[in-house]
């Protein structure tokens, strides 16, 4: 064999080497990526789960509007300047929205798996707090919270693609049991969605 044969023989090998080389690479950062995703996700539900976060969570249920009903309270939004979370539980939520919504828009956490399990909690918390953020950017503008913002828009565009869920079409639901449905009657529509 000649010198040019083993050459371009060698040529090749490397090259085959380095296209394996590539292709673990990419499979290595998918996997990184997934991994950072599995993080995110979980710091978000640890956060949400936190005794401080569900009673925020709570107020903003509960109490929100008869607080927003008084004008020296939506004065503390108002005026420029830190707002304490102790007095307004609402800015926990609202951070807490707005930090999912970076993480969503900049697509280090997938939109289909945030909004499979906050979706209707998302829909209901821009209802209840969205006059809470007009407020806010009275003296702050419109950057104030708008990654809350974008999250309230992309979760109403993902449940109108998902209005059923996201269960598979082809597998069959399993059936339920409601035995006190004849006693309690017919139910009436949640005020809250549920929590993940």
């Amino acid at each position: 064999m000649s010198l040019e044969m083993w050459s371009a023989i060698g040529s090749v090998g490397a090259l085959f080497v380095l296209g394996a080389a590539a292709t673990a690479a990419f499979f290595q950062l998918r996997h990184m990526r997934t991994n950072n995703q599995l993080q995110a996700i979980l710091s978000l539900r640890n956060d949400f789960q936190h005794e401080r976060m569900q009673d925020a969570f709570t107020f903003v249920q509960t109490r929100l509007d008869a607080s927003m009903a008084d004008p020296a309270y939506r004065h503390e939004l108002a005026k420029r300047g830190f707002v304490d979370a102790r007095k307004h539980p609402e800015m926990e939520v609202c951070n807490w929205f707005d930090q999912a919504g970076m993480l969503v828009k900049s697509r280090f956490v997938d939109e289909d798996v945030f909004f499979e399990a906050y979706a209707k909690l998302v829909d209901y918390c821009w209802g209840k707090l969205s006059p809470v953020v007009a407020v806010l950017r009275r003296e702050r503008g419109p950057t104030q919270y708008e990654s809350f913002e974008y999250l309230a828009v992309r979760a109403r565009l993902w449940r109108a693609r998902h209005p059923n869920g996201t269960y598979p079409r082809a597998t069959q639901r399993a059936a339920l049991d409601d035995p006190w449905l004849e006693h309690d009657g017919t139910p009436t529509a949640p005020a809250a969605p549920a929590t993940p």
